[in-house]
């Protein structure tokens, strides 16, 4: 998938928004692909540990990746929470937390970062600013271009502060991110609308679809076995 295939992002209405009722769904679908997600962890004397970092999405917590975090643990790996609290939306101030947060954790060996929506464009940001330190990065409902524009949170923001973050997004990317990037998306989503989470810019990203509901990535069987994958479980 490239920013060629994908149209132009708009925000998401609110029929568009009703979409996210599909997240009933997703705790079947994760109970009817447990023999699927749980097989990695039958390998699990085969796996490389590996410190990964959760980070939620826009006006979640810790807690909103627990379920995630527990099946990476049970992976073989040492998931860690994020630490920062609640994501109110200041990309900068938590891109910069999050930098010390990484500096403070990082030895010899990098971390892999794992970023729901909001929490992914930190995990960007983070891993452009210290490529040595992290090894990959994992997005899912991730939007990468038009900052908040393009989400269902657009009108919490505000034009102007739109605007700067636009602008900033333009600043930031003139340094490519080059350690490896799968951005998971969904043309499902009711929260981002799907081609914001296409990167037009030159970027080691590969994109991935699901057909979770936004919400329901959280639990969604498929991201699950990609993150399984992208991580060598």
């Amino acid at each position: 998938m490239t920013t060629s295939d994908a149209p132009a992002p708009i925000v998401p209405e609110r029929t568009r928004t009703l979409r996210e009722l599909r997240l009933v769904r997703e705790p079947v679908r994760l109970f009817l692909a447990s023999p699927q997600v749980t097989a990695p962890m039958l390998r699990r004397s085969t796996t490389t540990a590996r410190r990964v970092m959760t980070l939620p999405g826009f006006g979640a917590t810790d807690r909103s990746m627990t379920p995630l975090r527990g099946y990476l643990h049970g992976l073989g790996h040492s998931p860690i929470k994020w630490g920062l609290g609640r994501n109110n939306g200041d990309v900068q101030r938590m891109v910069e937390e999050t930098n010390e947060r990484i500096s403070d954790l990082t030895t010899d060996e990098p971390i892999d970062l794992i970023g729901w929506s909001l929490g992914g464009v930190v995990a960007r940001e983070v891993a452009r600013d210290q490529p040595t330190r992290v090894r990959s990065v994992i997005t899912y409902g991730t939007p990468v271009i038009g900052g908040p524009r393009y989400t269902v949170s657009a009108k919490s923001f505000g034009e102007e502060a739109i605007t700067a973050i636009e602008a900033e997004i333009v600043v930031r990317e003139r340094t490519p991110i080059t350690v490896p990037v799968t951005a998971i998306y969904s043309r499902q989503d009711g929260i981002v609308d799907w081609p914001a989470c296409i990167d037009p810019y030159p970027n080691n990203v590969e994109h991935i679809e699901v057909s979770s509901s936004h919400i329901g990535m959280g639990i969604d069987p498929d991201v699950w076995r990609l993150i399984a994958e992208r991580l060598g479980s």
